[in-house]
């Protein structure tokens, strides 16, 4: 069926008045979007959505967030059976997002099962902690991340407040393509909905305090800035600083105004720093010592604090995780609460370091596929057996303890407040606190490379890079050869020198490519599950015995990884 028949299907009586107008209208001015709009479904993946809102089976809208609901509903009827089911609903700031959780809430009462629905909008890590506080069956919650404006998306929970695994992701993905869009069921019972409100962000906050706090020294003299972007953490985190004792909290007023438009950035993403242009520019005026943002979901955080030669620097991912990870393992050994059962959760796109770190504290590292629900399953099969610490990924991703099983933001940031407190009452920066942790386990800097392909065209030129990549691998990479290709798609783990082929089967299959070379240089490729990218992760490393040799240091790591990026000839 070519596109356009695909697309006159939505001339039917099952689509809404307004939804069949906006398809004609495609069809009559023959739209270069009727071809993106229905040329393939929306893929609904191993955790959800997310796409650009519109009309289309390619889009995000009513009937494809209805099919995904009526799916996942099928499924849990199954699962259990005889129970009263109960699923909790959040929504963040984006365009559409309080309407499509009504309506996902409508769907899910019309099976009849009951939600918990938040009044207004909530932090995704607040949702995945009221899935277990609650009791829930599951969770859902409406966010496109960081993405531009017009997304959208769709995120899942099962029980244990994780997002979905196996073996429910590949179970509830097939029911869900299995719903004809006639089948779902629109008409929800607001009898069966459960509102929530600010009470459970005080559970939410006590939580997130409780698991992230070790110390209470200089908390009253640290300067701190922060930006919610225009998203959700407006409703948790101010509250949640002041809570945790830190007295000195400037907000970028501006931009604490919830907004789907984020009027005040181009990208609402804290990975970037232009995103945090406003809260550097008040940091300046305050004399902050930390300045912190959080994406439009709340799950992500970005940092800065002053450098050596006392400007604010946004630390990468890797860079804020170390500084965690460290402090946090630091206090348990303090504390004697380390036992050798003891584990930190890691992702395969993330610095090596996390495995230096977990030597040196006696615990262990596991690593699984990128994104926070391999964390989560960590924890799942590790309950009983092994305590999880924290764990963290490079994409600004990190939780304190197991209460949330999600990425979160709130209990991070009043960790690294404490942190950053500690730091200066000791006559020291945060960023300091970085280097003496390099000096002690060596020095690993990174480096990420986007590469943007949008649309059709797009997608099939990154799985044709991705190709190449997998059939022509570098031989050299900034003048080291390369010593293994781990094929993540194939699981296999391949020894150049010897040409000796290993299966690896502790991680499910996943389209990522890893080279290390003999210097210890580690290069990651994978296409985006989320946008229309192919991201390549670069990190390289050396050792250093003082600030001097940081600095000398970061330069030619530096121009190592501009000059990696010329052999994969991504100039």
């Amino acid at each position: 069926m070519n596109t356009l028949e695909k697309a006159k299907l939505w001339l039917g009586d099952t689509f809404d008045k307004e939804t069949r107008d906006a398809v004609q209208l495609l069809i009559d001015g023959n739209s270069p979007d009727l071809e993106d709009s229905f040329y393939r479904e929306l893929e609904f993946g191993t955790g959800g959505m997310r796409g650009i809102m519109g009309v289309g089976t390619n889009r995000l809208n009513k009937y494809t967030l209805g099919q995904a609901t009526q799916g996942l509903a099928n499924y849990m009827l199954q699962q259990f059976k005889g129970e009263e089911i109960k699923v909790a609903i959040a929504y963040d700031v984006r365009n559409n997002s309080k309407e499509f959780g009504k309506l996902v809430a409508d769907v899910l009462t019309a099976n009849g099962i009951k939600v918990l629905l938040f009044k207004d909008h909530r932090p995704t890590p607040e949702l995945s902690f009221t899935v277990r506080d609650k009791k829930c069956n599951g969770g859902i919650v409406l966010t496109a991340s960081h993405n531009p404006p017009e997304y959208n998306g769709y995120k899942v929970y099962w029980n244990d407040g994780a997002q979905i695994v196996p073996p429910h992701d590949e179970a509830i993905i097939n029911e869900v393509y299995s719903v004809k869009f006639e089948e779902i069921k629109f008409n929800g019972n607001d009898d069966l909905i459960e509102w929530i409100g600010e009470e459970q962000d005080d559970v939410y906050i006590d939580a997130c305090i409780e698991n992230s706090t070790y110390q209470n020294v200089g908390k009253e003299n640290l300067n701190i800035v922060f930006t919610s972007i225009h998203g959700t953490t407006y409703t948790t985190v101010p509250k949640a600083l002041e809570k945790a004792g830190f007295k000195k909290v400037d907000l970028v007023r501006e931009q604490m105004i919830p907004s789907g438009n984020f009027p005040t950035v181009d990208s609402p993403n804290p990975e970037e720093p232009a995103a945090l242009e406003m809260a550097m520019d008040l940091a300046k005026i305050t004399n902050a010592d930390i300045v912190i943002g959080t994406d439009p979901d709340g799950d992500r955080l970005g940092i800065a604090v002053r450098n050596l030669d006392g400007e604010m620097q946004l630390l990468n991912g890797n860079q804020t995780n170390t500084i965690l990870t460290y402090y946090i393992l630091n206090e348990w050994r303090k504390q004697e609460r380390i036992t050798g059962r003891e584990f930190i959760g890691s992702t395969i796109v993330t610095s090596d370091i996390f495995f230096d770190i977990a030597q040196k504290f006696g615990v262990e590292c596991k690593v699984g596929l990128t994104g926070f629900k391999w964390i989560g399953k960590m924890i799942r099969e590790a309950e009983g057996t092994q305590k999880f610490v924290c764990g963290g990924e490079e994409s600004f991703g990190f939780m304190t303890g197991d209460f949330v099983r999600d990425k979160d933001s709130c209990g991070s940031i009043i960790l690294a407040c404490e942190i950053a407190a500690w730091c200066k009452a000791n006559g020291k920066t945060m960023y300091q606190y970085m280097i003496e942790i390099y000096q002690d386990l060596g020095m690993y800097y990174e480096g990420l490379i986007n590469i943007v392909r949008k649309g059709k065209e797009g997608a099939e030129e990154i799985q044709n890079m991705m190709r190449n990549f997998r059939e022509n691998p570098p031989k050299e990479l900034a003048g080291s050869l390369v010593e293994e290709v781990k094929d993540f798609k194939e699981q296999t783990s391949l020894t150049v020198s010897t040409n000796e082929k290993k299966v690896m089967n502790d991680i499910p299959k996943s389209n990522v490519l890893i080279y290390y070379t003999q210097d210890g240089t580690k290069v990651c490729v994978r296409p985006s599950g989320t946008e229309p990218k192919i991201k390549f992760y670069v990190s390289v490393k050396d050792s250093i015995t003082s600030e001097a040799d940081f600095r000398d240091k970061l330069k030619s790591l530096e121009a190592k990884i501009g000059a990696i990026k010329t052999d994969l000839q991504l100039d």
